[in-house]
């Protein structure tokens, strides 16, 4: 069965730090025609701008051909083909498959029945790998290490799964975190059984002012409608976060704003232009990680 990416311990910490060295590579040299010849499919069952367009991008800048379908409206997946037939078919196509879907656990049921690499880029609220890796390469980019870091994930841990996958790929380099978020969305109990099964510390917050005067990376998420089935819930704490300019007075200088996107308003836009925010060279990073994932995968890196 070939390689896969569908949650981030598929990849080792030595593999970790391969492709984050991979990705460095590709940004001092954004094209290169090593995948000349190659067919990459983006099937992807949920809505996504940025995942969707940097595959397609990374996938175009090392030379492959992209096929696949943004929206399963004209797909015979309207008609009742099942997710095995519709991957079987694909695979029969294509090098390497990347797959959205809502439903947790389905790109791993596709890793199993295709005769392709299948990346995972996104199952429900479940894993988010590629995401995890260009937030590593993000991280290391701006703090120069790791290793050691003080982490606050801020908003959605519940559904968040862009969190879920953070958290344990940050478990090789002895984090601390803090998680921030009302009680209605905090971090699902088997994660903190998890990170205490590491001895990794954590606290939990409900308030943003807390710590964000000593956190090296202020990790905000959206509150995702999508993900909720009570529409009160949701309204209930929609907006129960908003970081602004004026708040980050005290902060340390190495701090950094991430942000998976797209934002809604937890975060002001007059912290934009500050030197803390790093969110839109976070998000071009994705194109770098992503040209390392399908390369490595594909055994040209």
């Amino acid at each position: 069965m070939p390689k896969s990416l569908i949650s981030i311990h598929d990849f080792s910490k030595e593999e970790i730090l391969h492709i984050l060295e991979i990705a460095a590579e590709f940004e001092k040299n954004k094209s290169q025609n090593i995948l000349a010849g190659k067919v990459i499919a983006c099937i992807f069952f949920e809505p996504s701008t940025r995942t969707r367009l940097s595959f397609e991008t990374a996938s175009n800048r090392l030379g492959a051909r992209v096929i696949g379908f943004s929206d399963t409206g004209n797909t015979s997946i309207t008609k009742g083909e099942s997710l095995k037939d519709t991957i079987k078919m694909v695979s029969n196509y294509v090098d390497l498959i990347v797959m959205r879907h809502p439903l947790e656990g389905a790109s791993r049921y596709a890793s199993e029945i295709a005769s392709v690499p299948v990346v995972n880029a996104g199952d429900g609220a479940n894993q988010h790998p590629s995401q995890t890796l260009l937030d590593l390469y993000s991280i290391k980019q701006t703090q120069g290490k790791l290793n050691d870091l003080k982490i606050n994930m801020v908003g959605d841990l519940k559904y968040g799964r862009t969190v879920h996958s953070l958290l344990q790929a940050m478990s090789h380099f002895s984090p601390n975190f803090v998680f921030t978020s009302p009680d209605e969305l905090m971090l699902p109990s088997e994660y903190k059984e998890w990170l205490d099964g590491k001895g990794i510390p954590y606290t939990e917050t409900r308030q943003l002012s807390d710590h964000l005067n000593d956190s090296d990376i202020i990790y905000m998420t959206r509150v995702q409608q999508e993900r909720f089935t009570d529409l009160m819930e949701y309204e209930k704490v929609k907006n129960f976060y908003r970081l602004e300019k004026s708040m980050l007075d005290n902060v340390k200088p190495n701090m950094k704003i991430l942000h998976p996107l797209p934002r809604l308003n937890e975060i002001s836009t007059d912290v934009d232009d500050t030197k803390y925010a790093y969110f839109y060279k976070q998000a071009e990073n994705g194109m770098y990680v992503r040209m390392a994932i399908i390369a490595y995968l594909l055994g040209y890196k």
